[in-house]
C-alpha cells in the first residue's frame, strides 16, 4: 500500500512543482489570460465574481486593496498582499497633494509599446502613396539603432531603383513623425528635423542657427564664440542651448525606446504600463513599514465547483470528470503557491532594499537571485522566474522592471551621473574611473565607464564641454 501511494504521489508533485514554475513565470496580465482560458476548457473550474481577499479570503465591499490585509501591523517589516484588484498606475490630485490610485500619469520608464516601423508605418498610412510603402518599410528596415539612415539617399536610390526625389520625400515624411528626426544622416541633421515641429521662438530660431552653422561648437559648449559668431548675448546661446537639450534627442530611435533600449540590442522589450507590484509608503505609518501590493489576476475568487465536486461524490461519473476535477485541483494549488512564492520574494526584496526604493539606485546593495534563493529556501531558478518579466510601481511612482533590484550597475552608473553634471571641463573615461575609485570607493575598468556612460546617454568627453585651450593643448604635447 505504501508503494502505491509513493508512485501516485510523485507524479502529482512533480505535476504540481511543473505547473507552479509555468504560472510563476507570467506576468499578472499574462495570468490573467491563463486563468480565462483554464476557465473556458474546465467545467469543473469556477470563479465567484465576489470580490474576495487572496491573503485573508475575506469578502471585500468596494474596490480598492483589502482593508485588513494593507492595514497590518507592519512592524517587524514590510506589509506584503496579494490584492483582488487590477493594478493602476499611481497619480497625483494637483500639487503637494498624496498619491491616488484613480489619475494616471505617463510612466516614468516605459517601454516601447510596438515595432518601431510599425509605430511609425501606422503614422504615415494615410500620407503615403501605394508605391511609397514598400520604400518606407524598407528604409525603416535599414536604420541603425539610433534611427539613422546608414546610406545617403543617393545610395539608397542606386540600390532600391527608385528614383531619388521619390526617396527624398519618403525620408522627409519619416523624419517628421513620431519620433522626430528618424531616417536622417546624423544627430545635426535629427535635431534640425525636431525643430521644424517647433514653435519659432527666439530660442529656437538661434537653435536652429547655432545647429546649422556652428555645430561642432554647440557640442564643446563654446557659448563665447557662438555668441560672437552670431552676434548675440552669450545668455541668449545659453538659453538656445538648454531648450536643445531639454526638448530635443540627437538620437531619435532612442526617443522611442527610452531607456529600455540602447545600441546592441541589449535593451528589454517589454511593456511596464501597468506593474505586478506596486510598493507604497503605509498611509497609517508614512515614516515605517512599507506597504508591498502584489496584484492578483482576477478580482474574484478562484474555485474547483461545488456542483462538480458533488456530482463526483454522488456516484459513477466518466472518467473525464475525475480529470477535470483534478486537474482544476491542481490548477488553483498552483495558483495559491505562486502568490505565496511572490510574497514571500516581495517580502526579502522590499526589506532589504528599503533604502533604494526609497532613495534612489545609489543606495542599492548587491544582491544575487542565490542569495535570495536561500534566505526564502527555494531554488535560484524559482527566483528568477519570479523575476522574469515582472514590473514594480515604486513610491516615487517610477515603474521599473523587478530585475533592476538585481542589477549591480545602478550604484556606478549614479555615480558617474553625478561626476559628469559637476565637471567643469570634460571629463574622459579614465578620469572618470578614477574618481569613482577615489570618491566612491567604486573600482570598475574604463570601458565599463564607457559603457555605463552610453546607457546613461551621456556623450563621450569631446562631445560634452569645451576644447582645450592652445596653451593647455601645448602643455600636454610636452608632457
Amino acid at each position: 500500500m505504501l508503494q502505491v501511494q509513493s508512485q501516485r504521489q510523485e507524479p502529482l508533485a512533480t505535476a504540481h512543482l511543473a505547473q507552479t514554475m509555468s504560472l510563476l513565470v507570467l506576468t499578472h496580465q499574462e495570468l490573467a489570460e491563463r486563468v480565462a482560458q483554464e476557465l473556458n476548457e474546465n467545467p469543473a473550474l469556477e470563479i465567484l465574481e465576489d470580490r474576495i481577499c487572496p491573503t485573508c479570503q475575506r469578502r471585500l465591499a468596494h474596490p480598492g486593496p483589502c482593508p485588513i490585509c494593507s492595514l497590518q501591523n507592519g512592524d517587524e517589516g514590510p506589509i506584503v498582499f496579494t490584492s483582488p484588484r487590477d493594478s493602476y498606475r499611481a497619480g497625483r490630485r494637483g500639487s503637494g497633494s498624496a498619491t491616488t490610485w484613480d489619475d494616471d500619469l505617463p510612466d516614468r520608464e516605459p517601454v516601447a509599446p510596438e515595432d518601431l516601423a510599425i509605430h511609425v508605418l501606422q503614422q504615415l498610412a494615410s500620407e503615403l502613396e501605394e508605391g511609397d510603402r514598400p520604400l518606407a518599410a524598407y528604409l525603416l528596415a535599414s536604420l541603425d539603432d539610433d534611427g539613422f539612415l546608414q546610406d545617403p539617399p543617393a545610395i539608397l536610390s542606386r540600390t532600391t531603383r527608385a528614383p531619388l526625389s521619390q526617396i527624398e520625400r519618403v525620408v522627409d515624411l519619416i523624419s517628421h513623425v513620431d519620433p522626430a528626426g528618424l531616417a536622417t544622416q546624423g544627430p545635426r541633421d535629427a535635431l534640425l528635423a525636431q525643430l521644424e515641429n517647433a514653435e519659432p521662438t527666439p530660442s529656437v530660431r538661434l537653435a536652429r542657427r547655432m545647429l546649422a552653422e556652428a555645430f561642432e561648437a554647440v557640442g564643446h559648449r563654446s557659448f563665447d564664440r557662438i555668441a560672437e559668431q552670431f552676434d548675440v548675448r552669450e545668455r541668449e546661446v545659453r538659453r538656445a542651448f538648454r531648450y536643445i537639450q531639454d526638448n530635443l534627442n540627437p538620437y531619435p530611435a532612442r526617443a522611442f525606446w527610452g531607456a529600455g533600449r540602447m545600441p546592441g540590442g541589449s535593451g528589454d522589450p517589454n511593456v511596464y504600463h501597468q506593474p505586478d507590484v506596486q510598493i507604497s509608503l503605509n498611509p497609517n505609518d508614512p515614516d515605517g513599514s512599507l506597504m508591498v501590493e502584489i496584484f492578483a489576476p482576477i478580482s474574484g475568487w478562484l474555485q474547483v465547483s461545488p456542483a462538480f465536486r458533488a456530482a463526483l461524490n454522488g456516484g459513477e461519473v466518466p472518467e473525464e470528470w475525475k480529470q477535470q476535477f483534478d486537474r482544476a485541483s491542481l490548477f488553483v494549488k498552483c495558483i495559491q503557491q505562486r502568490n505565496h512564492t511572490m510574497q514571500q520574494l516581495m517580502r526579502v526584496l522590499v526589506q532589504s532594499q528599503r533604502d533604494f526604493i526609497l532613495e534612489g539606485d545609489r543606495k542599492l546593495i548587491q544582491m544575487t537571485r542565490a542569495e535570495i534563493a536561500d534566505m526564502i529556501g527555494v531554488h535560484e531558478s524559482t527566483v528568477s522566474r519570479a523575476v522574469s518579466d515582472k514590473s514594480v510601481a515604486l513610491p516615487d511612482q517610477r515603474i521599473v522592471p523587478l530585475a533592476r533590484f538585481f542589477d549591480r550597475s545602478l550604484p556606478a552608473r549614479d555615480c558617474i551621473k553625478e561626476i559628469v553634471g559637476a565637471e567643469r571641463k570634460p571629463l574622459t573615461d579614465d578620469e572618470i574611473a578614477e574618481r569613482l575609485t577615489r570618491a566612491y570607493g567604486i573600482e570598475i575598468a574604463r570601458r565599463t565607464v564607457a559603457k555605463y556612460r552610453s546607457m546613461e546617454g551621456i556623450l563621450p568627453a569631446r562631445l560634452r564641454g569645451k576644447p582645450k585651450t592652445p596653451a593647455a593643448s601645448m602643455h600636454y604635447a610636452q608632457v
